[in-house]
């Protein structure tokens, strides 16, 4: 199945990395996120990419372009320029670079692939958010339910302790807890093909109109996701998410 991936936003929140970089090119490790992302879809088999660009897009053309010469041990010849590569890589993915606007919103950014997906389902995510979701499982749910589009929901951690007050007693304290029902959208959707219909052609953004549109009509599911989940939203986020690359708590990966 193909997995469009939005990495075309400004990221201005995280803008010590996204002055010289976009957002999905920001490493978590030695990788940078939109990585750690595709090779969690890749490890279910699902290795179509579809990179729906935008800020910096040459940032992210030039990483996939020069990506095996840069991971390999290679001999190119100055006189013809051929090159022979002495190790590849062994990653097996199709990635198809497509430049959808600086300006453009993330619901019209989707409208845009349109000719690349055409009539079929497909995966759909951001490209600053690492989950360990189970795909296989995520699809099951999405063919039972027989909607159009299926959101992953999330519950993330407070970023403050939580207090139980009773006039000026505190009954109960919890450090930084997961949020009992403020479950959020998640990314890591499955979408049918109908859903271009909604977008329209006005330049939106995919969580305003286009979702509000589909839960009315009652064609919107969530499948609820209780693992790990984690944006890369500030500069609190990304030494979280390194915090976690260094001690080899890849959480993602689970």
């Amino acid at each position: 199945m193909k997995v469009i991936i939005l990495a075309g936003g400004f990221g201005t929140r995280l803008s010590e990395f996204t002055e010289l970089i976009p957002k999905p090119m920001v490493r978590v490790g030695d990788k940078p996120i939109i990585w750690h992302i595709m090779n969690h879809y890749a490890n279910y088999g699902h290795n179509d990419f579809y990179l729906a660009l935008g800020y910096l897009s040459e940032v992210i053309k030039k990483y996939f372009l020069t990506y095996q010469s840069l991971q390999s041990d290679f001999c190119v010849s100055l006189k013809s320029g051929d090159v022979n590569f002495f190790k590849s890589t062994t990653l097996d993915w199709k990635v198809n670079c497509v430049d959808t606007g600086e300006a453009t919103l993330t619901g019209k950014r989707i409208k845009k692939m349109q000719n690349y997906v055409l009539n079929e389902p497909f995966l759909l995510t951001y490209g600053d958010g690492l989950s360990n979701v189970n795909i296989e499982d995520l699809l099951k749910f999405h063919k039972s339910h027989n909607k159009m589009i299926t959101m992953t929901a999330v519950r993330p951690k407070a970023r403050f302790g939580e207090l139980s007050i009773d006039g000026n007693k505190v009954l109960d304290f919890q450090e930084k807890p997961q949020m009992a029902d403020g479950w959020i959208n998640g990314g890591f959707f499955v979408i049918e093909p109908e859903f271009f219909d909604i977008i329209g052609s006005d330049n939106v953004m995919l969580e305003r109109a286009p979702l509000e549109k589909a839960a009315n009509m009652g064609e919107l599911m969530v499948y609820k996701h209780d693992g790990f989940w984690q944006c890369m939203d500030s500069k609190r986020d990304y030494d979280y998410l390194n915090d976690l690359w260094k001690n080899k708590d890849y959480k993602w990966r689970e």
